[in-house]
């Protein structure tokens, strides 16, 4: 019922259980909350270092101010990687890509 009056509440819900779950395993920036982004299609996403062992479903957290960018794998609880963002065109991709999908 609660999710049907503001599905942006639940959305920042399921974004808080992530994090806090995510904390358990690495210090993050506390400082700045992430875009997160969900990893749709691995298999486009195999040429880039980065996600060369995402699974779909995986979650990216990226920390512009920070610049930082963490692959988290869910069902293993486990941070894949963790890399550094460069803000600008070089890295937009790796950074967002378009096969990744953003959060609910």
């Amino acid at each position: 019922e609660k999710l049907k009056v503001n599905p942006q509440e639940a959305a920042q819900a399921e974004v808080a259980a992530l994090l806090d779950r995510i904390s358990q395993l690495i210090l993050l920036p506390a400082d700045e909350q992430p875009t997160v982004a969900t990893v749709a299609d691995p298999d486009k996403l195999k040429d880039q270092p980065f996600f060369k062992n995402a699974h779909r479903g995986d979650k990216v957290l990226i920390y512009t101010n920070a610049r930082k960018a963490v692959l988290y794998d869910q069902v293993a609880h486990k941070i894949i990687e963790v890399a550094p963002v460069s803000i600008g065109s070089e890295t937009a991709g790796a950074a967002t890509p378009p096969e990744a999908a953003p959060a609910p």
